[in-house]
Order: structure tokens, then sequence, then C-alpha cells
């Protein structure tokens, strides 16, 4: 019996598979045999297992590990020591600095304008998405935009961060950052370093965050809110206005508690730090009576009373 047109494109397809495996195997094995007679010219070569899709033109850096089913694109550039785990893949116009490390499942980068730079010694977890195109309904297709990430990131699973809305603006995510699972950083988003984003931590487009925050689960920001340097947001709160430095907020919507005093003394604010700003938070969100203006001119008098204290030497401003 005449053998089907569909099981003669089979059998060509897996004779093609076998072929190719034995070259990429072959390669590998001359390559591993080279290192260990010391003939291999590079002083840390780089490891790219047969099962992955490496594109000829991507640059690879030195002591790259590239583990079974990765995809990596065209532009990509990997700096030294990077290591990709089972089934992750990077795409489009994506640098990564040295020593990053893609979890199984992760995606880095997507094949649309503009460009993804990832710095170096950060972690990308299991089955998060970095770098990909944005969900404002106002992106135009073809647009270029961008994503920039510092160094010393943890990005946990599931984690979404998005590229830039437009042209013009871009999503920035800065140094030593823990982002746990399932969290989301929208377009244009402003993240400084040093913040801490519990689980489900949501954050909507051109939200800007300074540094040393930290958020429980579970809690919602606002687009265009301010969430200010060594802050405290409280589990599942809805966050829909901007929340001051220094400060605790919870609630639904989230109202002011007082000073983050836990936070600012892990900071190390010393004791007469925090009395001062004490005495700050007081005058500005507890005036004894109306009399003292708005909370502009509360807040102007604060200001400058500080910077007295500080040419004085009495406290640091931060």
């Amino acid at each position: 019996m005449a053998a089907s047109p569909l099981g003669v494109r089979r059998g060509l397809a897996v004779g093609l598979l076998r072929s190719l495996n034995r070259q990429r195997l072959s390669a590998l094995s001359y390559a591993s045999k080279a290192r260990k007679d010391g003939n291999d010219d590079r002083p840390n070569p780089s490891f790219i297992h047969p099962t992955s899709v490496v594109h000829p033109n991507a640059i690879i850096g030195q002591g790259v590990s590239i583990g079974p089913f990765c995809t990596v694109g065209s532009l990509v550039v990997l700096g030294n020591d990077c290591k990709l785990h089972p089934g992750s893949h990077i795409f489009g116009n994506t640098k990564l600095g040295d020593k990053c490390i893609l979890m199984s499942g992760a995606v880095v980068g997507d094949n649309i304008p503009g460009k993804t730079i990832i710095g170096c010694n950060n972690i990308i977890g299991h089955h998060a998405v970095v770098g990909i195109k944005c969900q404002d309904m106002k992106y135009e297709v073809g647009s270029e935009c961008f994503l920039q990430v510092g160094d010393n990131n943890e990005i946990r699973e599931h984690v979404s961060i998005h590229r830039s809305s437009k042209p013009s603006d871009r999503t920035v995510i800065g140094d030593n950052n823990l982002i746990m699972g399932s969290c989301h950083i929208a377009h244009d988003c402003k993240v400084g370093s040093d913040n801490i984003f519990a689980n489900n931590t949501l954050l909507a487009g051109h939200v800007s965050v300074e540094d040393h925050a930290h958020t429980a689960g579970a809690i919602v920001v606002h687009q265009f809110c301010n969430i200010g340097s060594f802050c405290f947001i409280g589990g599942g709160s809805v966050v829909s206005q901007d929340v001051p430095k220094y400060s605790m907020v919870a609630g639904d919507r989230a109202e002011l508690r007082g000073l983050n005093l836990e936070g600012l003394r892990r900071s190390g604010f010393s004791v007469t730090e925090i009395r001062s700003l004490r005495g700050a938070y007081r005058k500005i969100f507890m005036p004894p009576n109306a009399a003292l203006g708005g909370i502009e001119d509360r807040l102007a008098d604060v200001i400058s009373f500080s910077l007295i204290l500080s040419q004085a030497g009495v406290v640091h401003v931060h």
C-alpha cells in the first residue's frame, strides 16, 4: 500500500529533526571535549542545549547557560554568565546584563518596536512576563515602547511588567527591588530602588513609586498616583490618591494611619529624626485649628522649619 502524503511528511520531519539534533549534539560534544582538553580559546564558553532555538544573530556572552526548549531572538544580547532555565524565552530588541537568571516559563521582551533593557544580576521568576506590549487602549500599533530595569532586582513568579505606551516615555524600575508573586507594573510606571511589593500588588499606568516603599498584599494603586519614600501601604488597600513620604496608609479608600514608625526604625532613622517627623506629621495632617491655613501653607511652614533645623545640624533631611 502506498504511503499517505501525511505519513510521508511526518517521516521527513522526524528524520530532519533527528539529523539536526545529531548535529547539535556533535557540536556540543566537541565543545565539551575542547574545554576538557584546553583547546577552547574562550576563557568561559557558553552552553546551549540542543533543543533550544537560538537565532544566529543573537549576541551571547561568555559563560551563558541556555537550557532545554528555550528561545532567543535575533536582536537579543545576553551578558556574561546569564542562565536560562528550561522553557524560558527572550524576544525582540532585548538586552540582559551580566548574571541574570530566567526561571522556567519566564518571557522577556516582545517582537514589537522599541527596546527592553535589563540590568545585571536580576532574577526573573517562573512564568513572569517582562517587557511586553502594554494594555493601554491608547497605544498605537507600530509605536516604539520601552522598559528599563536596573540591577539586583528579584522579580518573582507570574509578575507582569509592561513597556511604555508611547515613544516619548518609558517604564522604569530601579535597583534592589523585591517584587513578589503575581504583582503587576503597568505602562509608564516609575519605580525607584529598595522597594518591597508583596504578592498581588497592582500598579496602574503612570504610577510613580519612590524609594524604600513597602506594600502589603493585594493592594491596588490608581493611575498617576505617587507613592512616597519610606511609606507603608496596608494589605487590601485601594490607593486613589498620593501617599505622603514616611506615612502609613490602609483601607478602601486608603486613609492615613500615622507614620510608618517600624519602617523608619528599620531604615536607620534616629530617635531625633523620628520625633521631628512626628511633629511635622501633626502640623501638616492634624492641625489644632483651621487658622493655620490649607495643607499647602502648613507644608510650606514645615519645610522651612526643617531646612532651618538641617542647617543647624539638628536633623538630616532625607
